[in-house]
């Protein structure tokens, strides 16, 4: 006898985030998919956030930790200080989230630039560092200061270092990389030091810690699998320039893990790495595959085999269609947002016999 449905977290979002989750959730659809999903969703919306004062974000942090995997559109960030803010802070804070994971891969049909073929993933902090941080300003006029105070942990860095060691073992792929301890060496040195220990219990991953400014330009010179460990906001500039390497920030998806308190991964959210794009809202044309290969990857964790065969195959059928030419306008396709969902839907119920 089949057991219950795996449970999947769903978080509603803003704007073009919201219509490409819709798109993700058709290729989600039992009859597409050939296995069951119960949903649960969460409307994290900024109208919703500002209606509950984000109640609404807690209590999808709260059913995160109990399903353990989640599936999150992009949301706008109200810029007023008095406004809601981020619901990522919250729910990276509520989840245990200490770790965001980005993959540039190679999608068919389309040149990479720098000559870069080989996959490259950036494990990054995703709390602390400069974001958060206590910011100031003291004086006026010419003398006038802008302060920040910004902060990391050893048990923060102790748990990105052993990560990324960990997926470089995993994938057979080069650590390569690290802070700037140079001229850091108390702050950024610390998350040094967690890498130099995780590099020491394991000894079969090649290691080869270089200097961030360093990483930027020499990431274009290889051609081998990578894994760049970064604090939170090199690893947020470093993600945005890998993932354009490969053709486009639409590429590839974006996982957010939570250990809450050991050191194994509790928690799953994946979402695409780009934005709302308010310019593209309604006109069926942003490109769906970030958020269909979000879904895809967040199968593919599944503890049950049949979600993490058809996460597999979702992965698959979607580079397969872009491979075969439908390409939204980013990708220098003409295919419609729409269109290029229903073609790897076409895909998948081929391969499942659905109708």
């Amino acid at each position: 006898m089949a057991g219950p449905a795996p449970v999947l977290t769903v978080l509603h979002g803003d704007q073009t985030g919201e219509e490409l989750l819709q798109e993700a959730l058709r290729v989600l659809d039992p009859r597409v998919l050939g296995v069951e999903l119960r949903l649960e969703s969460f409307d994290c919306s900024v109208a919703e956030r500002r209606r509950t004062r984000n109640q609404v974000v807690h209590a999808a942090a709260r059913h995160l930790r109990q399903s353990g995997f989640g599936l999150k559109a992009a949301t706008v960030t109200p810029e007023g200080p008095d406004d809601v803010g981020s619901p990522n802070a919250i729910l990276r804070a509520e989840i245990g989230g200490d770790v965001i994971v980005r993959t540039g891969r190679r999608i068919p049909g389309v040149l990479p630039l720098g000559g870069v073929h080989a996959p490259i993933t950036v494990v990054r902090m995703a709390v602390g560092d400069a974001y958060g941080a206590r910011e100031w300003r003291e004086g006026a006029g010419d003398d006038e200061l802008a302060l920040r105070t910004t902060r990391i942990t050893r048990h923060l860095c102790r748990r990105v270092a052993g990560y990324t060691f960990a997926h470089a073992q995993r994938t057979g792929a080069t650590v390569f990389g690290g802070p700037k301890y140079t001229v850091s060496p108390v702050y950024e040195g610390m998350f040094k030091e967690e890498l130099d220990a995780a590099a020491r219990a394991h000894p079969a991953v090649r290691y080869e810690p270089q200097l961030i400014d360093a990483v930027v330009a020499l990431v274009l010179t290889r051609d081998d699998a990578l894994v760049l460990p970064a604090l939170n906001r090199d690893g947020d500039i470093l993600s945005d320039l890998v993932l354009a390497l490969y053709g486009s920030l639409a590429g590839s998806e974006s996982l957010v893990i939570g250990f809450g308190d050991g050191d194994r991964p509790q928690v799953v959210m994946a979402e695409a790495p780009h934005g709302t794009a308010p310019q593209l809202q309604g006109r069926n044309v942003a490109n769906p595959m970030a958020m269909i290969l979000a879904a895809a990857a967040v199968l593919e964790m599944l503890p049950e085999p049949a979600a993490r065969r058809a996460g597999t195959a979702v992965r698959a059928a979607t580079l397969e269609v872009v491979g075969a030419g439908v390409r939204t306008a980013d990708l220098g396709g003409s295919a419609l947002t729409t269109e290029v969902t229903d073609a790897v839907i076409q895909r998948l119920c081929q391969r499942t016999g659905a109708s």
